[in-house]
């Protein structure tokens, strides 16, 4: 195991990088929060990986290992509950549509996308008419979300000018007869609204920055259009790639027995970020999640990871309530709460939430077992923390501890890079655990 002081911290950033040669495929839509392609890339090859062989991604997220298997020609498997997530990976690692008819169908849709906002009237500030008359009229020309679902949004993180062209783009695009056309136009126009469109910013946590009147929505989702073509004429692979709407929890049940020969994967870490958060916008604009209860079902079927996603009824911490290591940090997030005084609903949270990561990955490991070929092979690229009041979760050597309560061999427990924690200063290790089932 490398040493973090041993790596200069340009080296340890540049290992998280989306590399230029890496680009195909992962670009079209890539989650915030992604490990780098050349990661599962290495361990591909470390596993000796190849077309006979099966891989699973159980916490599948926008599709980095199944991309990158198959660029390898190495058959892959996802498992993904979030819709957003799951709809980009399936359509990452859908090679069959041709470029050249892709780029020939983003054309026709931007001209008639183009011609709709040219036959707009607008008013002096560029805002939709029904008729010559008063700002009201103008905002009330304009295409908007239905309640329900512009209740899911974070505030502000789309002004209402770019949403009306987002929207009157997104009829053109579910217009398409082809299947396949439309669903790489829709994951371009969800590129095209984190990045373009909408007021989002991205740093620890998902933020709403400075508003923007308007958009250049139409050019912004034409260049994913035609990046998108240029890598489907570039790039062929006939080996098979899936994705199921299932809960790693219970990934045992969503595949057939002995049926898994490799996982590569980066589950989500004990922290408070909010997955479902950082895809909301593309999510909601593209009608994937339509309401509370939609959201509170996703949510339901996710890895407890973050206060916001915490029920009643979870169950999932009684799988780890005699684990000696696991129950001293939550009684020690407990006493620094009642030290520092720390009341509100969230906060009294942080120790269960920390029982139910780790009780909802011992249940996905134990599941796991079942699909499992012997001699499989499994890395885990997981992070430390400190984000439930400092108190420090060695959140590799929990995980490996657990696996080998389960039967399975630890290997090794690789230093993948290390990052510095804000709120205390430390070096944080993100490491890959490898094990293997005998």
């Amino acid at each position: 195991m490398t040493l973090a002081a041993e790596t200069p911290p340009a080296a340890r950033a540049e290992r998280n990088r989306l590399q230029a040669a890496d680009r195909a495929f992962h670009d079209w839509y890539r989650f915030v929060l992604s490990f780098p392609p050349h990661l599962v890339r290495d361990y591909a090859r470390r596993f000796g990986l190849g077309p006979r062989h099966a891989v699973l991604d159980p916490f599948c997220g926008t599709g980095t290992t199944l991309v990158e298997c198959k660029k390898l020609g190495v058959p892959g498997i996802g498992l993904e509950p979030n819709p957003m997530a799951r709809f980009a990976s399936a359509v990452k690692v859908d090679w069959g549509v041709s470029g050249r008819r892709l780029a020939q169908c983003a054309e026709a849709v931007a001209a008639q996308a183009a011609k709709t906002f040219a036959d707009q009237r607008l008013d002096a500030r560029g805002l939709p008419l029904l008729e010559a008359g008063n700002g009201d009229a103008a905002c009330a020309a304009l295409r908007r979300l239905p309640q329900e679902q512009a209740r899911l949004l974070l505030k502000n993180s789309i002004s209402p000018l770019p949403l009306h062209r987002a929207l009157v783009l997104l009829d053109g695009i579910d217009a398409l007869g082809d299947c396949a056309q439309r669903d790489c136009a829709r994951l371009a126009l969800a590129k095209a609204l984190v990045e373009r469109i909408g007021n989002l910013k991205f740093g620890p946590e998902v933020g709403v920055g400075k508003a923007k009147e308007d958009a250049p929505a139409l050019a912004a989702w034409l260049d994913n259009m035609r990046a998108m073509a240029a890598d489907l004429d570039a790039h062929r692979s006939n080996a098979e790639a899936r994705v199921l709407p299932a809960d790693a929890r219970d990934a045992g049940d969503a595949l057939p027995p002995e049926s898994i020969d490799a996982v590569i994967t980066s589950p989500p870490y004990p922290n408070e970020k909010d997955y479902t958060r950082t895809v909301r916008l593309e999510s909601v604009v593209l009608g994937l999640i339509r309401s509370k209860k939609e959201l509170r079902a996703l949510k339901q079927r996710l890895v407890r990871s973050n206060t916001r996603g915490v029920y009643k009824a979870d169950a999932d911490d009684q799988a780890v309530a005699e684990h000696a290591a696991i129950r001293a940090i939550s009684e020690e997030i407990e006493q620094r709460r009642r030290e520092l005084g720390k009341t509100s609903g969230f906060e009294r949270l942080y120790p269960r939430v920390t029982r139910l990561y780790f009780g909802g990955m011992r249940r996905h490991l134990a599941s796991l077992r079942r699909a499992l070929k012997h001699g499989a092979k499994l890395a885990y690229v997981v992070g430390d923390q400190a984000s439930y009041l400092r108190v420090m979760i060695r959140t590799g050597e929990l995980l490996a501890d657990l696996a080998q309560s389960l039967g399975y061999r630890v290997v090794d427990i690789d230093l993948f890079r290390t990052r510095l924690a804000t709120a205390t200063g430390q070096r944080l290790r993100e490491e890959v655990v490898l094990l293997e089932w005998p």
